[in-house]
């Protein structure tokens, strides 16, 4: 017989044995969450070892990713395909067992986590999409969709500024089955954090409409219990159930200090945890007893067995929404898309107006959203700037299985929330804001590409262009930095069909984010031959060419491309011959192959010019070190875009002053 606290025991054990193995580790968060863990997975957590994916599990998150060894501990126990070698493993290369969560790396692991508090927006995200899902999918007698999402966060995760925008918004959408834990050790790295962090925990979360359940001994099986069960009662509020807990319990020196918190124990220290716990085992030895009592492989069939029963019977009461869920889990597009979309964008090369490009963005929506059901957007309070919402957007707030989510201004909650939306399944979720306002998103943005989410960052008032709100709303460096994160596939298109162009690639792309950067000025429309049309998909393409022997080659993006095919059809004018490339995402051209890069830039050409309102230097990769840039050195200033063109040299005048200087060296 074992009891509970043996249990609890195993994961403590199995966490410090780790992290004297690897000698780098946070041991102190799995020693005082062990207890509350236990009571979670082994009592309410619906979810199924043998099969990580099953639709209808229950998410489990771990915010406080430090303490990853708590986790997979858990999935060792429970049954998941990570064996004892993997714990053996932890913080080595190329194992299973990383130093915080990896989603795709680990079974079982749902998201990445690690920078504090934004695993708990990832949470708002699940429950979001739970909430939305039951609401669209789930019929009388047929509860498909219904699971719950459960949170652990540190004081870290607290402090950090991103859980105030995205428990406020859960509070207020009300997502009652969000059951998060606070780890309440007052212990952070620097010490106690009552010299740091004095808020009222409790107030602070009633005010965002939350259920708060206080002063829970967090390493009292039957007060945890307890609180769990007070916790799903509550289907209106999300809970925070603040359990008091002492960080590294079970060692007699290092217990309730911060030097239990991010590093390995000494020798000596470990043997005195092993007697204090009364764990007699050898490292990493679980006994049999221990592992029959925490399999929950069984118990996991089970649960999906019945609910492919309830699917089964679902499919013949309502075959076409079963169809519809399942082609929504399984990331598959309409079998009209391709037909539809391409026909939307054949048409709108007939069409020749000059349209701002968050406006063309807005008319991709237009089109796409009643093709894609599953497409849920929003904005950072932006909503008429941005241009997101399109005539079938329907916000949640109203009608929960909606498709469009104010986020209020909250930046870098609202792209964390959406993370969790998309690792969730059945949506691919775009946001917005302002391009310069994705710095306050930028881990986020980091985060999805890291997890090669399917997420669409919408990033209007893209240059100096944007005129009069000045240097701190006027973006420099945002899209050279966006193009260098990895698996982030950035769009500057120059028009309405390179804008929908974008927007059909992101949403087909299935291995990582899609950044459309988009204009607030109205910019010209070109025309464009089939194969042109053809070749936009490649990142970059050859949208003028005075067919002759290369002297010269122009590169640009968005605003800048109609100033730059001015001056090369004047420059082409005075006896040169000139090509003018249009590259709308430098991510995709440069995964081409060697030959098409060629015939786009070819090498014999060392004359060449790229011209960008943003950061001139990330252009030097294509036009050389003997090539010109014209771009951005400074910041902007307040005036109107064409004055600020004028002033930082966007025009054609200087493009054909460039490259006269160029042509004559």
């Amino acid at each position: 017989m074992c009891s509970r606290r043996e249990l609890a025991n195993a994961i403590r054990m199995l966490s410090v044995d780790a992290i004297q193995n690897a000698q780098s580790g946070h041991p102190g968060m799995p020693m005082g969450m062990a207890d509350i863990a236990e009571v979670l997975w082994r009592d309410f957590f619906k979810h199924n070892p043998t099969n990580p994916h099953w639709n209808d599990r229950d998410r489990f998150i771990l915010s406080n990713g430090h303490g990853s060894m708590l986790l997979y501990s858990l999935l060792h126990l429970t049954g998941y395909q990570l064996s004892i070698e993997d714990i053996k493993n932890f913080r080595q290369l190329y194992s299973k067992t990383p130093g915080h969560p990896e989603n795709g790396d680990t079974p079982g692991i749902e998201t990445t986590t690690g920078p504090l508090g934004q695993g708990l927006a990832n949470a708002v995200g699940m429950a979001i999409s739970e909430k939305n899902l039951s609401s669209y999918f789930n019929r009388i007698n047929f509860n498909i969709v219904n699971h719950y999402t459960w949170v652990f966060v540190g004081d870290g995760c607290l402090m950090e500024g991103i859980s105030h925008e995205s428990c406020s918004l859960a509070g207020t959408l009300k997502l009652g089955k969000l059951i998060v834990f606070y780890d309440h050790n007052g212990i952070s790295i620097d010490g106690h954090v009552s010299q740091w962090f004095t808020d009222d925990t409790k107030k602070r979360f009633e005010s965002y409409n939350w259920h708060v359940i206080d002063n829970v001994n967090g390493h009292d099986s039957e007060s945890i219990k307890k609180s769990i069960q007070e916790a799903k009662n509550n289907k209106d509020q999300p809970s925070l159930i603040i359990c008091n807990t002492i960080i590294g319990f079970g060692s007699p020196n290092k217990s309730g200090t911060a030097e239990s918190h991010g590093s390995p124990f000494e020798n000596k220290e470990v043997k005195l945890i092993r007697d204090n716990l009364h764990w007699t085992y050898s490292p990493f030895e679980i006994p049999n007893k221990i592992y029959k009592k925490w399999d929950f492989k069984s118990e996991g069939l089970e649960y999906e067995r019945k609910w492919n029963v309830m699917f089964s019977r679902y499919k013949l009461e309502y075959p076409i929404l079963a169809k519809e869920y399942i082609r929504r889990f399984q990331q598959e597009l309409p079998h009209n898309w391709k037909e539809e979309s391409n026909n939307f964008i054949i048409n709108l090369q007939r069409n020749s107006s000059n349209i701002a490009t968050r406006k063309a963005s807005q008319n991709a929506l237009e089109n796409f959203q009643p093709l894609l059901p599953e497409l849920i957007g929003g904005s950072a309070d932006l909503a008429p700037s941005n241009l997101t919402v399109c005539s079938s957007s329907v916000a949640i707030n109203k009608n929960i299985a909606g498709n469009y989510i104010h986020y209020g201004v909250r930046e870098f909650g609202m792209t964390a929330i959406a993370n969790g939306i998309a690792q969730h399944g059945g949506f691919i979720p775009y946001t917005a804001t302002f391009l310069i306002f994705s710095e306050y998103a930028c881990n986020a943005v980091r985060m999805a590409a890291l997890m090669k989410t399917k997420h669409i960052f919408v990033y209007t008032h893209d240059s100096i262009g944007l005129g009069e709100d000045g240097p701190t709303h006027q973006p420099i460096e945002q899209i050279a930095h966006l193009r260098m994160i990895p698996n982030i596939t950035v769009w500057r298109p120059s028009d309405q069909v390179e804008t929908a162009i974008a927007w059909k690639m992101g949403i087909e792309k299935q291995n990582g984010p899609t950044a459309l950067i988009l204009s607030r000025q109205n910019l010209h429309q070109f025309n464009r031959s089939s194969q042109q049309l053809k070749d936009i998909s490649y990142g970059a393409y050859i949208l003028y060419d005075s067919n002759k022997s290369l002297d010269i080659i122009l590169i640009s993006t968005g605003s800048e491309l109609y100033i730059t095919l001015s001056a090369a059809q004047e420059i082409t004018s005075l006896g040169y011959s000139v090509r003018v490339v249009s590259m709308p995402s430098t991510n995709i051209f440069d995964k081409q192959d060697p030959a098409y890069k060629e015939h786009i830039l070819p090498s014999s050409v060392k004359k060449r010019i790229a011209i960008e309102a943003s950061i001139e230097d990330f252009w030097y990769k294509y036009v050389g070190l003997e090539g010109v840039v014209i771009g951005m050195k400074t910041f902007g200033q307040s005036g109107t875009a064409e004055d600020l063109f004028q002033k930082f040299g966007f025009t054609k005048e200087n493009i054909i002053k460039k490259a006269q200087f160029l042509l004559n060296t």
